[in-house]
């Protein structure tokens, strides 16, 4: 009997979900019945995890009590300082945001996952980055400040003073904008390890480490990578038709799921567009767009390659003075929001995920 295979779950449906709509054809992306984009201009970063956590926008009283509640919970413990400055100098960022992570869930993690073990992850992220990035850049760590938001208070922690509106601003639409994105890989590592009916905590951990795989956290880097070997507008086209003659994959362009542009990668655009003059990356940025766009459709017609998220979010988190290593992290925190909900709903009606395989090796030999 035949069987057909969907390498890599392809176009398999394993969970209705309310919790966001990624419309490859149409280039939608809707949270809860909000347009992600509306909601990076018009909200801020709390309000969207509000949205996704407890199902509405809040209100001025619950955005309050919520910012309140998130803030109370960003100091981290001794024993986790310890254990961050513990880690080898070699260990990057992610693994030691997931080990962190994991030492985050002790006993009262228990089955079934809440809000309230959710937000002291969600939390505590910010800061354990910023730690580690003070230790590893030979600086005292700062600690949070309650009386910023989360995207404000990430940059003071990592830059020691409070940053401008305008980076306030567009890093907070940033990580609006990666928040949530539907059964990614490192979300469906998070439904997949909450079906067994292991904690948060260590689905959290299984998220970060699946979103540490360079095919799903890493391009943003790899386009700064990319734009700094291009250097100038007259080598963008000599540089990018090089590379696609040579079959080599131009980084920040064409998605999985998106056969038209990326919605998140339209609206990081107009956010870059704040830095205009302020940084000649931005113009770079622009004509290596536009240089690549006309050259993909010459090369690979039909293809549909656009610019991602990845592309834009470069831009947007050098402008914020994001360090490049730091990339992959900040999109980990940003993206809790999304892994969170994603655990709260596969936990409230749980089905143990159990997928089957084919076997194409030898039987046994008669005896």
């Amino acid at each position: 009997m035949s069987v057909t295979i969907n390498a890599g779950l392809e176009g398999i449906v394993v969970a209705e979900t309310d919790l966001s709509l990624v419309d490859g054809k149409n280039g939608y992306l809707v949270y809860r019945g909000n347009w992600a984009k509306d909601l990076a201009i018009s909200r801020t970063y709390e309000d969207v995890v509000h949205l996704l956590w407890r199902g509405h926008l809040p209100d001025e009283r619950e955005s309050e009590a919520f910012r309140a509640e998130l803030a109370a919970r960003r100091k981290l413990p001794d024993y986790l300082k310890t254990i961050i400055r513990a880690l080898p100098p070699e260990t990057d960022t992610m693994s030691v945001l997931r080990t962190a992570t994991s030492a985050i869930g002790d006993r009262s993690f228990a089955w079934p996952p809440t809000f309230e073990q959710a937000s002291e992850i969600l939390a505590k992220a910010p800061t354990i980055i910023a730690y580690r990035n003070a230790l590893n850049t030979g600086r005292d760590p700062i600690e949070p400040d309650e009386s910023l938001g989360h995207a404000e208070n990430y940059l003071y922690m990592l830059h020691g003073e409070k940053p401008t509106r305008v980076h306030t601003r567009a890093l907070d639409a940033y990580i609006i904008l990666t928040a949530e994105h539907g059964l990614n890989a490192s979300t469906f590592t998070g439904r997949v390890i909450t079906s067994t009916r292991s904690d948060i905590a260590s689905a959290i951990t299984g998220a970060i480490g699946a979103l540490k795989g360079p095919l799903h956290g890493g391009a943003p880097s790899e386009v700064d990578t990319m734009l700094e070997e291009i250097g100038t507008k007259e080598n963008a086209e000599p540089w990018l038709r090089q590379q696609i003659e040579a079959g080599e994959r131009l980084m920040g362009f064409g998605h999985r799921v998106y056969k038209t542009m990326d919605p998140r990668a339209v609206a990081l655009r107009q956010v870059s567009d704040s830095f205009a003059g302020e940084d000649p990356w931005f113009d770079l940025s622009v004509h290596v767009e536009e240089t690549a766009v006309r050259l993909l459709s010459e090369y690979k017609p039909g293809r549909n390659l656009y610019p991602n998220v990845e592309f834009w979010a470069a831009a947007v988190l050098r402008g914020v003075r994001i360090p490049t290593d730091l990339y992959t992290p900040t999109f980990g925190l940003a993206r809790m929001a999304g892994w969170s909900a994603h655990i709260l709903e596969q936990a409230d009606k749980n089905r143990l995920i159990r997928p089957e395989s084919t076997y194409v090796g030898e039987m046994p030999k008669a005896s």
